[in-house]
C-alpha cells in the first residue's frame, strides 16, 4: 500500500481541483465576466485585509479560486480565456443586479502589477477603463516585513535583511529592462528581492498613471485605512461609484510574527533614502504619508 504524508494528500486534492476548475473555467470564459478593478499594490501594504473587506461587499465579485490571478505580470502568455475563466459568470452577475438593484464590480488582487514594467500596458489593452486601487505603507518597514516574508517562504536565502539590501541592485540590475525586451522572460529576484525598489512609490505611480490615466488609479495610506477604516472603505467606494451596502470586518490578514527591530542607525538611512520619493508620494495621497508625519 502506498504511503502518502497527511500534508502531501490534502495538497494534492487541492491542486486537482484548482485544475479541474480552471479548465472549467477557460471552457466556460466566454460566459465570464473580467475585473472593473484591480487592487494592484503595494506588496506587505494590507492588501489581504483590503481585499477581504472588498470581498464581503454584496456588490463586488472576487476570483473564482485566488485572490491573485497574476495574469498581468507572470501568466499574460496563458491568453485572455485563461484569465477570464478566473472570474464569476455573467449569471451570477444578472442575479446580483436582480437582487441589489445596481450592476455589480469584479476585480482581483495582485500586488506585482503595481512594480512589473509591462503589466500597465497590458491591462490597459486588454481591461479598457479598469480602476487601480493601491496600498501604501512606511517604505522602511514595507521592506522589513517583505525581507521577513520571503525568507519565512524560502524564497530569499540571504537572512540577515542588511545584507539582502546590498544584494539588491545586483539582483535586479538589467531585469526591468530585459523584462521589457523579453515579454516571456520570468525574473524571481524581480518579483521577490525588491526590497528598496517596491518602496519607491511615487516612481512606480508615475510609470502606470502616464499608461492608464491618474483620474483612474486611487493611493490610500495603509495607516489611515487600520485607524480609520470606515472613512478609508467609504473613499473606496466613492471611486468605484458603489454605495454602502453592508458593514465590513476590518481585520489584519497576512501579518507576520514581530522580530527584533531594525538598528536605528540603518532606520535613519533607510529614511534618508525614502525621503525624495516620500515627498513625491504626498501629491499622490493629497496630504504627507503617515510615517513622515
Amino acid at each position: 500500500m502506498l504511503k502518502i504524508s497527511g500534508e502531501k494528500v490534502p495538497h494534492q486534492i487541492k491542486r486537482v481541483i484548482h485544475a479541474g476548475s480552471r479548465s472549467y473555467g477557460r471552457m466556460t470564459a466566454a460566459a465570464r465576466l473580467l475585473p472593473s478593478f484591480l487592487l494592484c499594490g503595494g506588496q506587505r501594504c494590507g492588501s489581504t485585509s483590503l481585499y477581504r473587506a472588498l470581498s464581503s461587499h454584496p456588490a463586488i465579485l472576487k476570483p473564482v479560486l485566488h485572490k491573485g490571478v497574476h495574469y498581468f505580470d507572470t501568466n499574460y502568455h496563458r491568453g485572455l480565456s485563461w484569465y477570464r475563466g478566473h472570474f464569476p459568470t455573467r449569471l451570477t452577475a444578472r442575479r446580483a443586479t436582480e437582487s441589489l438593484g445596481i450592476r455589480p464590480m469584479v476585480f482581483e488582487s495582485s500586488p506585482y502589477y503595481l512594480y512589473h514594467p509591462l503589466a500597465a500596458e497590458r491591462f490597459a489593452r486588454d481591461l479598457p477603463g479598469v480602476k487601480l486601487i493601491v496600498l501604501v505603507r512606511d517604505p522602511v518597514e514595507r521592506a522589513y516585513s517583505h525581507h521577513a516574508h520571503e525568507v519565512a517562504r524560502g524564497f530569499e536565502p540571504i537572512l540577515d535583511f542588511r545584507s539582502a539590501l546590498d544584494a539588491e541592485d545586483k539582483r535586479l540590475y538589467g531585469q526591468d529592462a530585459r523584462l521589457r525586451r523579453e515579454p516571456d522572460y520570468y525574473s524571481f529576484s524581480h518579483q521577490h528581492h525588491g526590497y528598496l525598489s517596491r518602496g519607491e512609490y511615487a516612481d512606480h505611480l508615475d510609470r502606470v498613471a502616464r499608461i492608464v490615466g491618474r483620474e483612474r488609479i486611487l493611493v490610500l495610506d495603509s495607516h489611515d485605512f487600520f485607524t480609520e477604516p470606515e472613512a478609508a472603505y467609504d473613499r473606496i467606494l466613492g471611486f468605484l461609484g458603489l454605495p454602502w451596502l453592508h458593514q465590513p470586518g476590518f481585520g489584519k490578514h497576512n501579518a507576520r510574527p514581530d522580530r527584533p527591530s531594525m538598528t536605528p542607525e540603518l532606520r535613519d538611512e533607510l529614511d534618508a533614502h525614502f525621503l525624495p520619493h516620500d515627498e513625491r508620494l504626498s501629491g499622490w495621497l493629497g496630504a504627507e504619508p503617515s510615517w513622515r508625519r
